[in-house]
This record gives C-alpha cells, sequence and structure tokens, in this order.
C-alpha cells in the first residue's frame, strides 16, 4: 500500500490545492499532518514579542479546526503534532512506513531551512520529498523570465505578466480520502497560552475568523450577497467598516483561500454583473501580493536586513526603545497614527491606509529602524504574510521595490484626507470624542481654554506629540 504523508503548512485549504489533491490521487493512503513549531509559536522577535501573538494564534487554530473538520466529511483526518517538522515528520514517516512527503513550497529562509532539514533527513530512511507551488495568482514556473531577472519596478513586472502569461485554473478538491490504517489521531490542542487575550474589541472593522470555510463564506458575502466588489476601487483605502475592503488577507496568509479562487469568482462576477476599475483593481492587489513573494525569491535574506534589497549601505537608523514603544501602544500625540496604533493592538486588524501611514510615521519622522515595525507587525497581525509583509515594509523605508529613495507621509494631510470628518480617529480614542473634527487631527494645538471646552488635557487625558507636528502643517511634501 503506497503511503503519502501530506504536511500542511500555509495552506489550509482542500480547495486548489495541488500538493493535497496530488496525494490523494497518487497513494492509495494519505496522513495528513500539520506541525506546531515551536521556533514559529514561542520564539521571540528581535524586538522581544512573540512571533506569533495571540491574534494569529486563534486565527490558525480556528484555521486547523476547520480544516480536521473539512478532512472528516471526506473521510480524512488531521494529525497535529508540535516540533521541528525535520524532526517529528521523519519519525512518522518511519512509523508508519511512508514512501512519500508532500507539501507546499515557502520561499523565505527559515521555511526553506526546515525543508533542506527534513529532505536531508528522509534520505536514510529512503522516503521521497516533492513540493508543489500553490500561493501565488501566477504559478513560478509560468513567468516569461527567470527569477534572477524579476524586475525590481512593480509596474514592468505587471505590464510583462498581463501580456503575457496564463492563470492556471484550480484544482478541485478530493472527493473521498483513505487514511493510513491505524493512524492515532490528536486532540486539537490548543495554542495559545492560558490567560492569552484572544477577545477582539467589539470596536473592530470586522471579527476575522479562521479557516477555509469562513474564507469562502467571506468570498461569496462581499462579491455576491453584498455586491461589494462593485465599488472596490472607490472604498478600498477606508478606515471604518466591514466592506470598505475585501480584508480577503488573513485568509490568504494561511491558505485558507487560494488567490485563484479570487480570481475565478472575481471573472465570474465580471460576466454576471459587471466588470469595472474595481473588478481589475482587486485582481491588481493579489499580483502585487504574488510580486512580493517573487521579490522574496530573488533576493533572500536581504529582504530582512535594514539595508533591504536595495543594500542601501548609505541609509541609517535610530534604536530608541522608548520611542518605539510609545509607537506601539498609540501614545505619540498624534491622533491619526495612535488610532492605528490602537486598533492594531486590540484587534490585529489594520487597513492598508493606516498601514502605509504609521510605517512612513516612524521611519521617516521617528528615524526608527524599519525592521522592529516589520517585527511588531509579525507579532501582531493576524493577516502576517512574510512576504507581503516585509516587502511593504522595505518600500516605505526606501530600501525596497520603489523608484524614489523617500516615501514620506505628511501624516496631518493623509488624516484630513481620508478621516475628514474625525469618525476613525473618535472611534479608537474616545478621550478626543468632543474635538471638533476641523481640530482632532491637529489637537496638539488646543489652548488650554479649548481643552477645558472640549474635556482632554494634552499631557495627561491624551499625550503631547513626540515630534514637532507643526511642521506638517507648513510642509510642502504633502501626499
Amino acid at each position: 500500500m503506497k503511503r503519502i504523508l501530506y504536511w500542511f503548512r500555509n495552506d489550509l485549504r482542500l480547495h486548489d490545492n495541488e500538493g493535497f489533491f496530488r496525494a490523494v490521487q497518487d497513494a492509495e493512503a494519505v496522513i495528513p499532518v500539520y506541525c506546531v513549531d515551536p521556533r514559529h509559536t514561542r520564539e521571540l522577535t528581535a524586538i522581544g514579542r512573540p512571533k506569533t501573538g495571540p491574534f494569529r494564534a486563534q486565527f490558525l487554530q480556528e484555521s486547523l479546526d476547520d480544516l480536521r473538520h473539512r478532512l472528516r466529511e471526506k473521510g480524512g483526518e488531521l494529525v497535529i503534532l508540535r516540533g521541528n517538522p525535520e524532526v517529528v515528520l521523519p519519525e512518522m514517516a518511519r512509523e508508519y512506513q511512508v514512501d512519500a512527503i508532500y507539501a507546499s513550497k515557502e520561499v523565505t529562509q527559515e521555511e526553506t531551512n526546515a525543508e533542506s532539514a527534513l529532505s536531508k533527513a528522509l534520505k536514510s530512511l529512503n522516503v521521497d520529498i516533492e513540493f508543489f507551488w500553490g500561493s501565488t495568482l501566477y504559478h513560478v514556473r509560468d513567468l516569461p523570465f527567470p527569477i534572477a531577472r524579476l524586475d525590481d519596478i512593480f509596474t514592468a513586472f505587471r505590464t510583462k505578466l498581463e501580456k503575457n502569461t496564463p492563470i492556471r485554473p484550480t484544482f478541485p478538491e478530493p472527493e473521498s480520502i483513505t487514511l493510513a490504517p491505524g493512524l492515532r489521531t490528536t486532540g486539537s490542542e490548543q495554542l495559545t497560552e492560558p490567560g492569552e487575550p484572544t477577545e477582539t474589541d467589539p470596536r473592530t472593522a470586522i471579527r476575522l475568523r479562521g479557516g477555509e470555510t469562513a474564507g469562502l463564506e467571506r468570498l461569496r458575502a462581499y462579491l455576491w450577497d453584498r455586491d461589494a466588489l462593485r465599488t472596490y476601487k472607490e472604498t478600498r483605502n477606508g478606515l471604518l467598516g466591514e466592506d470598505f475592503s475585501s480584508k480577503f488577507s488573513a485568509w490568504l496568509a494561511l491558505g485558507c483561500l487560494s488567490p485563484r479562487r479570487i480570481y475565478e469568482e472575481v471573472k465570474r462576477y465580471e460576466a454576471e454583473r459587471v466588470a469595472n476599475e474595481s473588478t481589475y483593481w482587486l485582481i491588481f492587489e493579489l499580483l502585487w501580493r504574488d510580486y512580493f513573494r517573487f521579490v522574496a525569491l530573488k533576493y533572500g535574506t536581504r529582504l530582512f536586513k535594514p539595508t533591504g534589497i536595495r543594500h542601501r549601505l548609505d541609509v541609517s537608523f535610530l534604536h530608541d526603545r522608548d520611542l518605539f514603544e510609545r509607537w506601539a501602544a498609540g501614545e505619540t500625540g498624534v491622533p491619526f497614527i495612535d488610532a492605528a496604533m490602537r486598533e492594531m493592538k486590540q484587534t490585529g486588524f489594520l487597513s492598508n491606509r493606516a498601514r502605509q501611514n504609521v510605517a512612513s510615521f516612524m521611519v521617516h519622522d521617528l528615524k526608527l529602524d524599519w525592521t522592529w515595525g516589520a517585527a511588531y507587525f509579525e507579532s501582531q497581525l493576524v493577516d502576517y504574510d512574510v512576504c507581503s509583509n516585509w516587502g511593504n515594509w522595505c518600500y516605505v523605508a526606501g530600501v525596497g521595490n520603489d523608484p524614489r529613495e523617500n516615501r514620506y507621509f505628511n501624516i496631518y494631510s493623509q488624516a484630513v484626507r481620508y478621516d475628514p470628518e474625525g469618525a476613525y480617529v473618535k472611534h479608537w480614542l474616545p478621550e478626543l470624542s468632543r474635538v471638533p473634527a476641523e481640530r482632532v487631527h491637529s489637537v496638539w494645538s488646543l489652548t488650554s481654554a479649548e481643552q477645558a471646552q472640549y474635556g482632554v488635557v494634552l499631557g495627561k487625558d491624551y499625550p503631547l506629540p513626540i515630534i514637532r507636528a507643526d511642521a506638517w502643517l507648513k510642509s510642502e511634501r504633502v501626499r
């Protein structure tokens, strides 16, 4: 009896999962396994925070529970192991006399180190290993150039792909699964530590529930039930509410949703309802996600270094821990920044527009090491994706895929443009609820009499700014 162990990684789905589909087809019995790698769930980042914070841990837990349920519906099961994959997977392969291990392919160093170590360990057991690419809209083997010649400017990359490269069709779900005889399963091991806060603040834009089932429900609801895709391009820079953006990113990050499944649904939507700039723009955003994964494949560890993929030795950053902690806590005295940082701290979610602003503020106004910000996002965000996260931070810091060396955001200008009534700021900073909209984004300029009138004492109820914020009001570098 041919047996294949399938190692689930960031592909926690049954739809459009080539590796798992092939495993079911190629073997007479399959062993579906997920490894809880302590290097990802227990180790701390360089800034002293867990790599996987409680919000992402809960989303992962829900995703694994859902995957197990979906496997059981087809006669399968999910075995959850705790330990380094290169150690625990060979042990299981030996115990169940596995012929091969199939898994999805990753591209960044920690993940590829585990792949290499596993491959080496399996040689002595005479067990084959095969990896499948399934994380992007465009398959890496279909790129019209070798990865070493990937354009460093996104627009050039996009133009080449859209003109010349087809998108592969999705794979169906396996109809049924045959497990290896005598397979011992495990309970649903809790990933978060007892007492860790995982309750999301009720003010959150959306309650993100992990798993393929929830991801497919969100896809259907956003496109078909609410018809929100029709206006995506106009609303995508929103800050409050469930449907100003698709919010697919968390399910994409863990592979609960396939980008190709999203693409096919968008194309069906275009055929049955409307094709416009908004429908194209969602695919455009999936292309950006692809691009950062290919950039990580091309540049390797340079993605994680302060000098970035451009290897800019001319840049330097501060390492002021107090400034960093005030930024992380949302206590900078700049309402638009503080509202965003508190939203992320209390929900694990942050809109794309807010991410760009808090990143620019940290790098260009506080002059802090951008890798600290990327590491904080890694710990805090539900939708953390290693390639998109570090690629975007490189971009904002001027050491990545951006032809401009200084992508500076005038935070006051951004706040007035994207939160003109101050609704977002007041949503997350209730201490400023009585400040008029025309003053709330420059609250530091309130006189003592105005502070008394609006019920906020600067330096007590709300912090004074940690930078010279009035410079934004005079700056010509407005974006």
